[in-house]
C-alpha cells in the first residue's frame, strides 16, 4: 500500500478486525452453555484469509487455543479444498492432531463469502465439559478411551446442521445439553464475525481481504524481526524437571537466536507417557512460541507473520510431541510450562526481564457425581490456579494463570449448577516464594457434597513435588498438595473418591521469588505480615 491515506485506512482497517474478532470470542462466551465457555473464557477466535493464515486473533482467549487453532485452519482446508466450500457449510473437529491438542476441545471453521465469492474464513474454539470416555482423567492409555473423536466434517450444510453428528454427540456425553449448547455457540459466533467482516468489506470497498492482510504480514514480520534483532546471538539452554505420572520428567530446550529468527529445539525431552498427560506437538509449539512472544514483542499482533519467525522442534513421540493414538486429554500439564522452559533459556541471554517460574499448568478442579434416586448427576471443571512467579521489579501476581490466562470460576456459578458446596477459598501464606520479589501466593479451597453421596475427583495436578523455581536468588514456592477434610492423602494424578460426608482440600502451589529474600523491603515484608501473605515464622526465617 501507499503511503498517506491508504496507510491511515489500513490501520482503520486493522482495528476493525481487532474488534470483529472480538466481538467473534464474546458472542461466544455470552453464548456458552458450559462454565468453561461463559464463565472461565477458555476460548479462542481468529479470522483467516483464503490461505488459512491467521490475520487477527481476539485477545480474549488462551495462547494454547490460539496459537494452535492458528496452525489448524490449513488441516481443514485440506480435508474440504476452497472449490467444495459452499455458503452455509461451517466444519468442526477436535483431532488432538489437527486442532488444539486433545478431545475435549471443539474447533469449528466457517468460510465467509461475499456476492458469491469465498473472502475469507472464521474460527473459533473452545473446551467443552465432557467428551465422553473416561472424562478428563489422564488415566486412559491411548486416545480411544479418552472420549467422541470428531474428525474434520461438516457441522452445517447450505445452513442445515448436521443432526446424526448431533445425535451422536448427545449419546456419548455426559452433560448433552451443554455440549450442544457450546455447539451452537461455536457455529454463530462465526455468523457474528462474518457478518463484521463483510460490513467492514462493504464500508472500505474491498471485494477480498487477502491483500489487506499480506500487507499486515508484511509490516507484522518486519515489526517482529526488528525486534529479534536487538537480541544478542547464541543458543542457550534450559532443562525442568516435573513430577510426571509414572517418573519424572526432565523437559530441555536449546533456544537459538540468529538472522532467520528464533529457533526452540527440545532434544533431551523425555519420552513419552503411558498415560493421558502427553502433548501434540501442535499445543507445544503454541506455548513455546507464546514463551517467545512475551519476552521478546509482547506488543505486537500474533498473526501467522510474526508466528512464522519462530520455530519449534522436538524428538518424535517425545512427550512433547506425542504421536496417535497416545493419550492427550492432560496435554496442558506439559504444555503450560514451556514459556517458563523458554524463559530459563532467556534468562542467560537478557538481563532484568525473565520473570520466575510460575505453578504453570492450571489447578482446575474436576469433579463428577453419579445419578442416584432423584438427585441428577453432573461433571463440572472449576477454573483455578496457583500463583505466577515474581517479576523483576514486581511481586508475583496471586491465584493467576499464567500461561493460560484463564478466569477463576466463580464460587457461586460451581455451587448453583451442582450439588458442590465450596466451604473455604482462599489465599495460602506462605506459599509465595521469598525474595527481593516475592512469589505469587496459591490458594487453599476446600469443597464437599451437599447430596449424601461420594465425588469422584478427576486429578491432575503438578509441581507437588518440584515447585516453582526462583530467579536471581529467588526461593522456590511452596508445592501443591491434596488431602481429605478427614486427613487422608490424596494423589496428585489419577480418578480418586471422596467418600459421602468428606471434603476434599486443594492447597495450590505458589510462584518463585525474584532476588535474594534479604533485599525485601522492610515495608513490604510488613505489608505481607499485615495481610495474612506470609506468617510470622516464616518472616523471620
Amino acid at each position: 500500500m501507499k503511503q498517506g491515506s491508504d496507510l491511515i485506512q489500513l490501520q482503520v482497517i486493522w482495528s476493525r478486525l481487532i474488534a470483529a474478532v472480538e466481538e467473534q470470542a464474546r458472542s461466544l462466551i455470552r453464548a456458552g452453555f458450559s462454565t468453561s465457555t461463559r464463565e472461565a473464557g477458555d476460548v479462542s477466535a481468529g479470522v483467516f484469509n483464503t490461505r488459512g493464515e491467521m490475520i487477527a486473533q481476539a485477545v480474549t482467549g488462551t495462547p494454547g487455543h490460539i496459537n494452535s487453532m492458528a496452525r489448524s485452519v490449513k488441516h481443514f482446508i485440506d480435508v474440504f479444498p476452497v472449490a467444495s466450500m459452499e455458503e452455509g457449510d461451517v466444519y468442526i473437529t477436535n483431532d488432538p492432531w489437527k486442532a488444539t491438542g486433545h478431545l475435549s476441545d471443539l474447533s469449528v471453521v466457517t468460510p465467509i463469502f461475499r456476492n458469491g465469492q469465498f473472502v475469507a474464513l472464521f474460527a473459533c474454539t473452545t473446551h467443552v465439559v465432557d467428551v465422553g470416555g473416561n472424562g478428563p482423567s489422564p488415566e486412559s492409555r491411548d486416545v480411544y478411551g479418552e472420549g467422541l473423536f470428531i474428525p474434520i466434517m461438516k457441522i452445517a450444510e447450505k445452513g442445515r446442521m448436521n443432526e446424526s453428528l448431533l445425535q451422536i454427540v448427545r449419546a456419548n456425553v455426559k452433560e448433552p445439553v451443554q455440549v450442544e449448547g457450546d455447539i451452537f455457540a461455536l457455529v454463530a459466533c462465526n455468523d457474528v464475525g462474518g457478518k463484521r467482516l463483510l460490513t467492514i468489506m462493504d464500508e472500505y470497498g474491498l471485494t477480498e481481504i487477502d491483500t489487506v492482510g499480506d500487507e499486515i504480514f508484511a509490516r507484522s514480520r518486519k515489526a517482529m524481526m526488528d525486534e529479534i534483532a536487538k537480541l544478542p546471538r547464541g543458543t542457550w539452554h534450559n532443562k525442568m524437571v516435573l513430577d510426571g505420572y509414572e517418573a519424572p520428567i526432565s523437559l530441555c530446550a536449546a533456544v537459538t537466536v540468529d538472522e532467520t529468527g528464533v529457533h526452540i529445539d527440545m532434544e533431551g525431552t523425555s519420552e513419552a507417557s503411558r498415560y493421558g498427560i502427553n502433548c501434540p506437538m501442535c499445543y507445544t509449539e503454541a506455548y513455546a512460541s507464546f514463551g517467545v512472544k512475551c519476552l521478546v514483542a509482547p506488543q505486537l499482533p500474533n498473526n501467522a507473520a510474526t508466528m512464522a519467525c519462530i520455530t519449534v522442534t522436538a524428538p518424535d513421540d517425545c512427550i512433547a510431541n506425542a504421536k496417535f493414538p497416545r493419550p492427550v486429554v492432560a496435554r496442558s500439564t506439559i504444555g503450560m510450562f514451556l514459556p517458563d522452559l523458554v524463559f530459563g533459556c532467556f534468562e542467560q541471554a537478557i538481563e532484568g526481564k525473565v520473570p520466575a517460574e510460575s505453578t504453570g499448568t492450571l489447578w482446575n478442579i474436576r469433579l463428577g457425581a453419579q445419578p442416584s434416586g432423584d438427585t441428577r448427576g453432573f461433571m463440572v471443571t472449576t477454573f483455578h490456579s496457583g500463583g505466577a512467579g515474581a517479576r523483576p521489579a514486581q511481586d508475583g501476581l496471586s491465584a493467576t494463570p499464567f500461561p493460560s490466562g484463564i478466569r477463576n470460576v466463580p464460587v457461586e456459578v460451581t455451587e448453583s449448577i451442582t450439588s458442590l458446596v465450596v466451604w473455604r477459598k482462599e489465599f495460602r501464606p506462605d506459599s509465595g516464594g521469598a525474595g527481593r520479589q516475592r512469589g505469587g501466593l496459591g490458594q487453599i479451597m476446600e469443597i464437599g457434597n451437599r447430596e449424601d453421596a461420594p465425588l469422584t475427583l478427576y486429578a491432575r495436578y503438578e509441581r507437588v513435588e518440584n515447585p516453582a523455581k526462583g530467579r536471581q536468588g529467588g526461593q522456590p514456592g511452596a508445592p501443591g498438595r491434596l488431602t481429605l477434610g478427614s486427613g487422608g492423602k490424596l494423589k496428585a494424578k489419577g480418578l480418586q473418591t471422596i467418600p459421602p460426608g468428606d471434603t476434599v482440600i486443594i492447597e495450590m502451589p505458589g510462584g518463585g521469588g525474584y532476588g535474594a529474600p534479604e533485599e525485601r523491603a522492610p515495608e513490604a515484608l510488613a505489608l505481607d505480615l499485615r495481610k495474612g501473605f506470609v506468617t510470622a515464622e516464616a518472616a523471620k526465617a
